[in-house]
């Protein structure tokens, strides 16, 4: 499997990049405020407790009396009530920023990914989109809600701090005050090189869900080539490149941990060396002491999480970088705004303003070429299709027969020239009206997990249950239903696992019936399906595109002789049209395919009756 390499994300911290989570943001504004609010009083009340820890030593442990307890007690006692009730509704306050962010964040991604042209699913792959829809969007929720709030907490605690270690007593506060440099160019040098290996993490973690995804999807291809132990091996290299990244960065934190954890121990010895002798001296009192040893203990706690945090900002920046790139994605094909206001977009159809389409179709001076392409696959392709007529395309395989339908389809615009639909450029409608009056039958059509039924039901959603099975008989998809034990409510598993190649392609009829499109789109290959099934799909075949524009991509070239017009593509380019009778008479290249075609069809069945 190709490796797809994945644009490097690591400027540095940008307000700009964060900005564009803002809207994202806005309506939960109040969630926030409740958190930062309440945060606000917490770091009060942290930086309360030592003092009432201060104040019980002097008033009621030095002078060994309980007079004013009750007062104190209750003030503490309420002191650490409201904390508890403060940290409930902030918690629960930054619990549905997490939630609402990230569901928010998802449901823009899936809606943008729906409006996304053809090319972006051609070049990307399902593991690197899934792996932002999911583990990117998780981390910008988890560090919004939680990052930034604990993130506000530390610093106006750290601050508060040290305002009130500087009131006490400005030797010892400047004692701390000296350490925190040390710790902050230790934070800085670690956390830059942490950054890094987590980063490098993220990456490799990226492309173990791309391969996961492949392996999984494709399993039954590793299994008949027998490419387990091939996938296993890459795999294993990549988890295996994933640990050693991340062993780098624990390594680093095992180092980065306790050197902090130094620091903070000399300064707090410091500080009760310098106080003790104070205390001796009755310079200060044994109350005020104790205030700088808890100060001493825990300030550097925050500052590290300080620097911790600052450094998950920086890391989410590259996740919120994934994001926005994914969500500015510009489609290649796009509605025109007084298209849009006229028929609606693919979320809110004006289907009131949708005209019928009757299947003329034309190709006006077509030229066209790939978005990433230097070459032009068609150059100055003319082709008139009068409604109702059949269009055969066929080439040897990669030949480039799927160009047309892209093309037809809308998938991809013609580079040079205009394609007509009942005489009106198709860019003059909106996508969805066109995509909703064209039926696709691939070579393996996708089914959705659920039912036969509802998979039927896919091509018109307000069809009757009667209407679905109507469908299903007219290109025999029911002896699909009858063969299984729950008709048409079994299950069909994922991607239509349970299903055969050809059991799937007569459901996509059904379904391509029920839907009863203009216009045809056929991948008629049948070279995986036994005798029985191909005959059931050469007559749903014909059935489906008896009166229907259609073009039918052609693997088996004694299935298209009737059709109207054959486009003989090679390398991309048609170089043959007309009938089945006139190509054969001009001797050129579909006469030779034709004739190798045919050997090859003689030679199999004389190998099929001597087995």
């Amino acid at each position: 499997m190709a490796a797809y390499e994945e644009q490097e994300y690591n400027r540095p911290f940008s307000f700009r990049i964060w900005a564009k989570m803002f809207p994202f943001f806005r309506p939960y504004r109040k969630y926030f405020l409740t958190t930062m609010g309440l945060n606000i009083f917490l770091a009060g009340v942290d930086l309360l407790v030592p003092l009432f820890q201060s104040y019980a030593i002097d008033h009621f442990i030095i002078k060994d009396t309980l007079k004013g307890l009750e007062p104190f007690a209750v003030a503490y006692v309420l002191m650490i009530v409201l904390q508890t009730v403060s940290v409930y509704i902030s918690v629960h306050a930054a619990t549905m920023i997490e939630m609402k962010v990230g569901q928010d964040l998802k449901w823009a991604q899936f809606a943008h990914l729906q409006t996304l042209s053809f090319s972006y699913y051609n070049t990307t792959p399902v593991g690197y989109i899934h792996a932002r829809v999911m583990s990117d969007t998780l981390k910008i929720a988890s560090v919004v809600a939680w990052g930034l709030v604990d993130m506000f907490w530390a610093l106006l605690y750290v601050v508060s701090v040290f305002v009130v270690m500087f009131m006490l007593h400005t030797g010892l506060a400047l004692i701390l005050l000296l350490v925190v440099p040390g710790i902050a160019l230790l934070t800085v040098y670690f956390q830059e090189r942490i950054l890094h290996w987590n980063r490098k993490v993220r990456r490799i973690n990226a492309q173990i869900t791309s391969a996961y995804n492949e392996g999984i999807t494709g399993v039954k291809t590793s299994k008949s080539m027998g490419i387990e132990g091939e996938n296993d091996r890459e795999f294993f290299t990549h988890t295996a490149r994933m640990q050693q990244a991340a062993s780098r960065s624990a390594r680093l934190n095992a180092v980065y941990v306790p050197l902090i954890l130094f620091c903070s121990s000399v300064a707090s010895a410091v500080v009760l060396a310098r106080g003790g002798n104070l205390v001796q001296e009755d310079l200060m009192q044994l109350g005020t002491l104790s205030v700088f040893i808890s100060y001493a203990v825990i300030i550097f706690e925050p500052i590290q999480q300080l620097a911790r945090l600052l450094s998950e900002l920086i890391s989410c920046q590259a996740n919120i970088e994934r994001v926005m790139d994914l969500l500015e994605q510009e489609p290649n094909v796009v509605d025109r705004a007084e298209v849009v206001e006229r028929y609606g977009d693919a979320f809110t159809a004006k289907r009131e303003n949708w005209e019928r389409i009757q299947g003329d179709l034309v190709f006006e001076d077509v030229s066209f070429r790939y978005p990433d392409g230097k070459e032009y696959v068609l150059e100055h392709f003319n082709l008139h299709v009068p409604a109702g007529q059949n269009v055969a395309i066929v080439g040897e395989t990669g030949a480039g027969k799927s160009t047309l339908v892209n093309l037809l389809g809308r998938f991809f615009e013609p580079t040079k020239g205009r394609i007509l639909i009942d005489g009106v450029d198709y860019r003059e409608r909106s996508q969805l009206w066109l995509h909703s009056q064209m039926g696709y039958v691939l070579q393996n059509p996708h089914l959705f997990s659920g039912t036969i039924r509802e998979n039927i039901r896919y091509g018109r959603l307000d069809a009757t249950d009667e209407e679905v099975e109507e469908a299903a008989r007219q290109v025999s998809a029911d002896q699909v239903a009858a063969k299984l034990r729950h008709g048409y409510e079994s299950h069909v598993g994922e991607s239509g696992g349970r299903l055969s190649v050809g059991e799937k392609q007569l459901i996509s009829f059904a379904r391509a019936v029920l839907a009863n499109p203009a216009i045809f789109v056929l991948d008629e290959a049948t070279s995986s399906i036994d005798t029985q099934t191909e005959q059931l799909i050469q007559r749903a075949t014909s059935h489906l595109l008896r009166g229907h524009t259609s073009f039918v991509i052609a693997h088996r070239l004694s299935t298209i002789r009737q059709a109207d017009v054959i486009l003989v593509v090679k390398d991309g380019k048609i170089i043959e049209q007309g009938s089945h009778e006139k190509l054969l008479a001009q001797k050129g290249y579909y006469h030779e395919l034709y004739v190798r075609q045919f050997e090859e069809e003689a030679v199999r069945k004389v190998l099929g009756r001597e087995q």
